[in-house]
């Protein structure tokens, strides 16, 4: 093709081609600059994470409870209230969120109701925790005048639902459309080719989302604040006022005594790693099928 091209015309193509070149080259080092940027500031983070918080890890950490300043203490009441009420916004949250994310993938395709739902599930997704936390305060806790942590588990289970809806619909449309058909020409009713088919095969993507969602939930600090609020003490009472590992950080993060500073950057290590181990087995899962 280039023989019959003047030469005009082929320097024409190399100076394009040229171009183009340049223009990659700058948008791919423009890239990797972008990349290791933000590389930098993860690395920083963890470093100093690490660091600071091996410091505050000891024996005490976990099986004592919030000490007063400048006194031994631990944050054992922080990580049971956490677990607690993690455990039970996961355990209410991700039925809801399974069942929603199956009629919307399975029995409601293309109508004004399943739009809806799906544009109020992404608001949900995209709105911020501390919004949620408000509007249970304003729902629990100003109705019955105090912070509980059935209120902090309600603010976490808002937050878990729409994001086991988004990936459970999205795992199920990805599974091929032959093996419903292949089970419906057996004469299998609908409900147990979702429950033994589709769900089955689409379960390591569920469960996926299951543990982001549990991965998200506990680090979250604002909805806390205002539903559970904070307890000094060992408590495993939900009707009351509870600790949790965000809310504690936050303040003893914010308090000028060096013990509970050095209790904070414990709770952070503690938190970190526990959310990267979630990710890491979301991966494994999520690898492990495709």
């Amino acid at each position: 093709m280039s023989a019959i091209l003047s030469p005009e015309a082929l320097e024409v193509r190399r100076s394009k081609f040229a171009h183009r070149q340049r223009v990659n080259k700058v948008m791919l080092t423009l890239s990797l600059a972008a990349m290791a940027f933000g590389l930098f500031w993860l690395a920083w983070i963890l470093i100093e994470t690490i660091t600071l918080g091996f410091a505050g890890l000891k024996a005490t950490t976990f099986t004592m409870s919030t000490p007063a300043p400048g006194e031994v203490g631990g944050l054992a009441n922080a990580m049971l209230g956490s677990l607690m009420m993690v455990l039970m916004a996961t355990f209410i949250g991700t039925p809801i969120g399974v069942m929603a994310g199956i009629y919307l993938a399975e029995y409601d395709r293309g109508t004004m109701f399943g739009a809806t739902t799906r544009f109020v599930n992404d608001i949900l997704l995209s709105a911020p925790s501390i919004v949620i936390g408000l509007f249970v305060y304003a729902i629990l806790v100003a109705t019955f005048k105090t912070f509980s942590g059935f209120a902090g588990v309600v603010a976490l289970s808002l937050i878990v639902i729409p994001v086991v809806i988004r990936t459970t619909e999205n795992m199920l449309q990805l599974i091929p459309p032959s093996l419903r058909e292949a089970a419906y020409a057996l004469g299998t009713p609908k409900w147990k080719v979702i429950l033994s088919i589709t769900l089955k095969a689409a379960m390591a993507g569920v469960v996926t989302g299951v543990l982001l969602a549990l991965a998200r939930i506990a680090g979250e600090t604002a909805p806390l604040l205002f539903t559970a609020l904070n307890n000094q003490f060992w408590s495993t009472d939900l009707s009351g006022p509870m600790a949790s590992l965000p809310v504690t950080i936050f303040k003893m993060a914010m308090s000028p005594y060096s013990n509970w500073q050095e209790l904070a950057w414990a709770g952070v290590f503690i938190i970190t790693a526990m959310v990267l181990f979630l990710n890491i087995l979301a991966r494994v899962l999520t690898r492990s099928k495709l």
